[in-house]
């Protein structure tokens, strides 16, 4: 499974891992592929400061990369508190009710209550970038598209490539053109963020379309050493995985149950490939999420539309916890991928990694035997 990335990073294996947890993302870098940590929910720069420290502490010198977010379209700047006045009290009402009819308790008094995600805004994200590089993190991605120009340029001049997502040839073109190093050609059936082109014809399509300007990393759906082979087999020079480790032992982020498995991890384990959809309701951009109670209730007659982003997300972010720790699977909020309907277990990252590493050889074997007649 060597790759000419595996050479450009030091990684044994072309699997990048993208997840919020830290404790994730070492566990994939020691486990001899790139784990890269989600920085969008760290609102206080400090906090990133303190977790990358650790990442620096914990990784055994193995390579680590982070994830920011920059939507092309710049939203609406402000604190917390500025941008919060500009959510409809409709939407607030009907979330307020929807919160109720489901049974969901409120948050403790002493609770710290999430003031939502601000890792959306440009001017946090760029706070991002600028905590990043005075670690050695050896990449940056933007989940949503090409960073501005600038930013890629602060990146290269420190020496690290730079990583976008696409949905579609004409975005990766365009991603490469700007400068990106490497693009992340994300398939309909991944968790979060996504596009409407399945992974099966976006990956080579997208890899054809560069024509050898960039490397490919697939992502969308991958959960098993298979796909990992058939990513590879269509052009793609790594895999970009994600929702398969949600279900990691390490991971670490979600309130937890007595079994020691978080209310999340349980909704995880519970659900089939059929059970997510893709909607607005989580950040105000297209996301695919588990289908819950909660999701069902978006889709009501009743229910408002969606507010663009950064606004969904400072509406519904209190929602989320409460929904999280309710220790009700049925309503939880969590964007995941198709591929949910594989993770049937929990199990240790390295697991995770070497199963993987199996399930490729054994596919490619299989292939080897098919030429071979």
């Amino acid at each position: 499974m060597r790759t000419e990335l595996c050479d450009r990073f030091g990684i044994t294996y072309p699997i990048f891992v993208f997840t919020p947890s830290e404790k994730v993302a070492a566990a994939v870098s020691k486990a001899g592929g790139l784990g890269v940590l989600g920085c969008v929910r760290f609102n206080d720069p400090d906090d990133l400061e303190a977790v990358l420290t650790w990442m620096d502490e914990n990784t055994d010198g193995k390579p680590y990369g982070v994830d920011v977010v920059m939507p092309a379209k710049i939203p609406t700047e402000g604190t917390a508190a500025d941008i919060s006045k500009l959510i409809p009290q409709a939407h607030r009402d009907f979330v307020n009710k929807t919160l109720a009819e489901l049974g969901v308790p409120p948050l403790p008094d002493d609770a710290e209550r999430s003031a939502g995600v601000l890792g959306w805004l440009h001017s946090v994200a760029r706070s991002h970038v600028d905590v990043a590089l005075k670690h050695p993190i050896k990449l940056i991605a933007n989940a949503l598209g090409s960073p501005p120009t600038d930013v890629i340029d602060q990146v290269h001049q420190a020496g690290v490539p730079v990583a976008a997502l696409a949905g579609s040839a004409k975005h990766a073109q365009r991603h490469v053109d700007n400068g990106v190093d490497i693009v992340v050609a994300q398939g309909h059936e991944a968790g979060g963020h996504t596009g409407e082109i399945g992974s099966m014809v976006l990956w080579p399509e997208i890899v054809d379309a560069l024509d050898g300007r960039a490397p490919v990393l697939a992502a969308g759906g991958i959960g098993t050493g298979r796909q990992v082979a058939a990513a590879l087999a269509l052009g793609a020079s790594g895999v970009w995985m994600g929702s398969a480790f949600l279900t990691s032992a390490e991971y670490d982020l979600g309130h937890r149950q007595p079994s020691g498995r978080s209310t999340i991890q349980d909704a995880l384990l519970a659900a089939t490939s059929a059970d997510t959809v893709r909607r607005r309701i989580y950040t105000g951009k297209p996301a695919r999420l588990l289908k819950t109670r909660w999701t069902d209730a978006w889709d009501a007659p009743d229910a408002p539309e969606p507010l663009p982003m950064p606004l969904q997300n400072i509406l519904v972010s209190e929602a989320h916890q409460r929904l999280n720790e309710s220790n009700d699977p049925t309503v939880v909020a969590m964007p995941v991928g198709q591929i949910v309907g594989r993770m049937n277990e929990i199990r240790p990252v390295g697991d995770i990694i070497a199963k993987l590493v199996a399930g490729f050889e054994e596919a490619t074997k299989r292939l080897d035997d098919i030429r071979g007649n």
